[in-house]
C-alpha cells in the first residue's frame, strides 16, 4: 500500500471532520489558531528563558536541567526530523480534496511526523522536569500546538500525537542526565559566570 493511502487509511475521516469543522468556524478563531500555529513556539521560548532564571535559586542540578532545556529541544527535533526523512509522507492537505485554513506546504515537504509538536513537546517536558508551575502552563500549550497543526489542515492526527511522544521521550531522556552535569554548575558558581547560575 502507498504510503500517502496508509496514512490516509489511519485517520484520514478524523483529519477531514476536523478541517470541515475548522472551514465552518468563526474566521476569528481561524486566525487565532493560525497565529498560534504559525508562531506559538515562540511562547515555549519564553518559557525555557523563565525556567533558567528561576533556576538560579534553586539546586545545581536543576539548574543544570534548565541551561541544556535549548540543547535538548534541538536534539529532540533532529531526532524528529530524522524520522520524517525515512517515511517521506505527503502532507493531507495534498493527498486529500480539502479545503484548510492554512496554505497547503509545497511537495516534499513531508508531514509525518509533526516537527511543530515534537518541539513543543520537547520543550514542555523540558521545561516541567525543571520546573512544574511553568511546567503548568507549557504542557497544555504543547498539546494546542499539536491540535493546532491538524486544524489548520497542515498534518494528520497521527502525525502530531507521534510528534508529541517523540519530543517527549527524547527531552525526558536528556534533560534527567543533564543532571549529571550539576558538579560544572556548582564550579560555576565560584567564576564571573555566576550570575547566570545563581542569583548571588
Amino acid at each position: 500500500m502507498p504510503l500517502a493511502s496508509a496514512a490516509t487509511s489511519v485517520d484520514g475521516d478524523l483529519y477531514t471532520w476536523i478541517t470541515e469543522l475548522a472551514r465552518h468556524s468563526p474566521t476569528v478563531l481561524d486566525s487565532v489558531v493560525r497565529v498560534w500555529s504559525d508562531y506559538g513556539l515562540a511562547l515555549f521560548a519564553l518559557l525555557m528563558l523563565a525556567s533558567w532564571w528561576r533556576s538560579r535559586s534553586t539546586d545545581p542540578a536543576r539548574t543544570a536541567m534548565a541551561l541544556c532545556t535549548p540543547l535538548v529541544v534541538v536534539a529532540a527535533y533532529l531526532a524528529n526530523d530524522l524520522v520524517k526523512s525515512l517515511f517521506h509522507e505527503q502532507r493531507p492537505c495534498r493527498t486529500l480534496h480539502v479545503v484548510t485554513v492554512e496554505a497547503c506546504p509545497a511537495l516534499g515537504d513531508w508531514s509525518f511526523p509533526s516537527n511543530h509538536a515534537a518541539i513543543a513537546a520537547a520543550a514542555a517536558t523540558a521545561i516541567w522536569l525543571t520546573d512544574r508551575r511553568l511546567g503548568a502552563i507549557a504542557v497544555p500549550a504543547a498539546v494546542l500546538m499539536a491540535a493546532s497543526r491538524v486544524w489548520i489542515g497542515v498534518h494528520y492526527p497521527h502525525d502530531v500525537l507521534i510528534g508529541l511522544v517523540t519530543g517527549a521521550l527524547v527531552a525526558r531522556l536528556l534533560t534527567i542526565a543533564a543532571r549529571r552535569c550539576a558538579p560544572a554548575v556548582t564550579r560555576l558558581r565560584d567564576t564571573p559566570l555566576r550570575p547566570l547560575v545563581a542569583t548571588r
